[in-house]
């Protein structure tokens, strides 16, 4: 009976052997359930968002304009995203037009109806009417996917969504201004159908070429408003000083650049109900920014919404 050679692995080939085994194991893993490393990205991901209100607020005390401020993010977001992707079409027409369609709702649409919505109301109003964004993220998502909506997550979106109120208004006295509330309220269906949208191109591209073209038609979209004069126009000169330079920096790489792509990748792996529910700490953060850093007051009732907002997350995502 002959013997059959065993050929000997060299030391970079077990490795591999073992990388690979690994990754196909924990793709297995994601596949059947995500794993908490994407609900740690998700609400990550959430509080970075969260603090680019006070980055904003500096940049326009210095004069920039909101579709300045989107315009420069998503230029050089786009710069740097071609570097990590270089496909330049999407396999079929009808997902380039898709493409486009989660470029200006997520862009173009949604920035420019929120900071405008501030002119016509106050900032809580707005803060308040953009987090309904998850619910209209999962009606859009029943209705397009034909996913059900369990009770559990319906009990814990309702409850998050009455602690938001309770964060936002923290004791003051809701008041209804109709043209600057319902374009926060655009705001929010943009940013849901961009959500619903973006989860069409699940494991059929790489989530860099997904996030780079949503910056690409954001800036051509927003081409139109810029070029008529919307805001002013473009101030490159103020670029130069330090602060706008570096708020700038961080809006383009952190907030745009990063946080979009953990975002979309978070859509794919944890579904567009469940990754849109973290949308409810948003207001958190404000609340600590505000008490931090302008010393503003904290009651009672923005305590108690606070709890409700976690309560009510957890319930969701059981």
């Amino acid at each position: 009976m002959h013997r059959i050679p065993i050929r000997k692995l060299s030391f970079a080939d077990s490795f591999a052997n073992f990388v690979r085994y690994k990754v196909s194991k924990y793709n297995n893993m994601s596949t059947s359930r995500p794993s908490l490393g994407y609900h740690i990205l998700a609400l990550a991901t959430i509080l970075v968002w969260g603090t680019t209100f006070a980055s904003t607020k500096v940049l326009l005390t210095h004069g920039l304009t909101p579709p300045e401020i989107m315009f420069y993010r998503f230029i050089m977001a786009y710069v740097l995203t071609w570097i990590c992707s270089r496909k330049v079409w999407a396999d079929t027409w009808m997902d380039e037009l898709l493409l486009a369609v989660a470029g200006f709702t997520g862009g173009t649409l949604y920035f420019l109806a929120e900071n405008t919505a501030i002119d016509y109301t106050i900032t809580s109003n707005v803060a308040l009417v953009v987090c309904i964004t998850p619910v209209l993220t999962a009606l859009l998502t029943s209705l397009v996917y034909r996913e059900r909506i369990t009770g559990r997550l319906a009990i814990g979106s309702i409850v998050a969504l009455l602690g938001v109120g309770f964060v936002v208004l923290n004791g003051a006295v809701l008041q209804i201004h109709p043209l600057g509330d319902a374009l926060a309220l655009v705001a929010a269906l943009a940013w849901a159908v961009y959500s619903v949208v973006v989860r069409r191109f699940d494991g059929r591209y790489t989530t860099w070429f997904v996030t780079r073209k949503v910056f690409f038609y954001g800036i051509v979209t927003m081409l139109p408003f810029i070029a008529s004069g919307m805001g002013g126009g473009l101030h490159l000169d103020k670029l130069s000083i330090p602060v706008v330079a570096g708020n700038v920096l961080f809006l383009s790489v952190v907030a745009s650049m990063l946080c979009f792509y953990t975002w979309n990748l978070v859509l794919e792996k944890l579904g567009t109900i469940r990754a849109s529910n973290y949308m409810y700490t948003q207001p958190l953060v404000s609340l600590v920014c505000s008490v931090w850093v302008l010393n503003e007051p904290i009651t009672s009732i923005a305590l108690l919404g606070t709890v409700f907002v976690l309560v009510g997350i957890y319930i969701a995502q059981r």
